[in-house]
């Protein structure tokens, strides 16, 4: 692990699930930037802020995948 520290099966359980409904809220939200952009006039500033929450949301599962994830030296 990134600082030697192993996961109980529980906390690995819990992380698990953290990741796939991150994973579910990423994919609702390009589901609704999609529908905005096919809106005539689409809202840029809302839209904006929804690839922002986006993006958080990907650091946030790729940290949380670090955690569960043991570092591989090649």
């Amino acid at each position: 692990m990134n600082d030697d520290e192993d996961l109980s099966d529980t906390e690995e359980r819990e992380l698990h699930d953290r990741v796939k409904a991150l994973r579910q809220e990423h994919a609702d939200l390009d589901a609704a930037i999609e529908a905005l952009g096919a809106m005539p006039v689409p809202d840029q500033l809302r839209i904006a802020r929804m690839k922002r929450k986006k993006l958080s949301l990907r650091d946030e599962i790729v940290k949380i995948e670090s955690r569960i994830l043991p570092d591989i030296i090649a």
